[in-house]
């Protein structure tokens, strides 16, 4: 309780509210104190890291996703406890059947593949590592690519506009499942004479048509939400100002309306990422992807689904740490998203 102008009384509350004797409110803006007595205001940016520090799930999402991190990092090490690799067939342990002679031993923790006997274990800890690290370049790349876009049709419009806008909706028409699995064969006949590529040209190939096709999938619609913010950021004074002031157009495009962006491009990098680990691993899961003998979540889920009924861990274990993987990758975005939104409360 504190005394205002005019002997007024006056309450402050802790959400920065001050409410008055007479029945009026006035709201103040949301400060912290410093060390030194002083009133210190937040940014946006902290507003939001804070909100997601308190979140829950956002955590708990975070730690799990630093741990699968630290998996793919530490694959050969872990791999090397069991003592097993991701690689190496053992047909010894296959019976004529092709189906392995055991379900899991103290040499193979999760049990061996079909046909070949590739430790299951060993390619789990491996297999995260050409998903997320396509996926992650993947997703830098177009995420560069459809700001840049996204800023330039905005600002400029008129026939810039139109021929990038023709350009979104173009890509936005293709099916993209068909266009990925017809890349792989038109680079194998245009990139190997005659068409005859070793396994390990193959698999470069493959790995080479995945990245161009989720690329290529991958940035229209960012630039396209990029552009709507840009359109509207333009009429702002700030922009405004920095024309008249004959500011160059790199400097307004990259220092005056970037950081303003910046909530917008992170919700969308957040979100992008665990749909393209998916979109990769399904690639894989057709043969599109990753081939053998490289370990690959989507591509052991392929093999895995062959001895289902009698041997259902080949299958199940990397399925459900895509799925883990996935899921916390997606509640992350959102709670990134709604740490970012002012008109949400988490």
């Amino acid at each position: 309780m504190t005394s205002g102008p005019g002997g007024v009384n006056e309450t402050l509350t802790e959400v920065g509210e001050v409410h008055h004797t007479d029945g009026s409110t006035a709201v103040l803006g949301k400060t912290d104190h410093g060390d030194d007595g002083g009133q210190k205001s937040k940014s946006p940016a902290q507003i939001a890291f804070a909100r997601l520090r308190k979140d829950r799930i956002a955590v708990t999402c975070a730690v799990i996703i630093v741990l699968f991190l630290l998996m793919g990092i530490f694959a050969p090490l872990i791999a090397g406890i069991e003592g097993q690799s991701p690689t190496a067939p053992n047909y010894n342990l296959i019976g004529d059947d092709n189906l392995p002679t055991f379900y899991t031993n103290g040499s193979h923790w999760l049990g061996i593949t079909s046909n070949t006997g590739y430790d299951v274990f060993a390619r789990f800890v491996y297999g995260i590592r050409p998903s997320f690290s396509i996926a992650l370049i993947v997703t830098v790349v177009t995420t560069i690519i459809g700001v840049v876009l996204g800023l330039v049709s905005g600002f400029f419009g008129g026939w810039i506009d139109r021929v990038i806008g023709w350009f979104v909706d173009l890509v936005l028409s293709l099916p993209f499942l068909l266009f990925a699995i017809a890349l792989v064969p038109i680079m194998s006949n245009y990139l190997v004479p005659g068409g005859q590529a070793t396994s390990s040209e193959q698999q470069k190939i493959r790995i080479a048509a995945v990245f161009i096709a989720l690329t290529i999938f991958g940035w229209a619609g960012l630039c396209r939400l990029i552009r709507g913010e840009v359109l509207a950021l333009r009429e702002k004074e700030f922009v405004q100002a920095a024309r008249s002031l004959g500011s160059p157009t790199g400097r307004i495009l990259f220092k005056e309306m970037l950081p303003n962006l910046t909530s917008v491009i992170l919700v969308a990098f957040t979100t992008s990422l665990p749909a393209l680990i998916g979109l990769e691993a399904g690639l894989s899961y057709l043969g599109v992807g990753i081939s053998l003998p490289t370990a690959d979540w989507g591509l052991d889920i392929s093999l895995g689904q062959q001895q289902m009924q009698a041997f259902p861990l080949p299958m199940l274990v990397p399925l459900a740490g895509l799925l883990l993987l996935v899921l916390c990758l997606s509640l992350l975005g959102d709670a990134v998203s709604d740490a970012f939104n002012p008109n949400t409360r988490r």
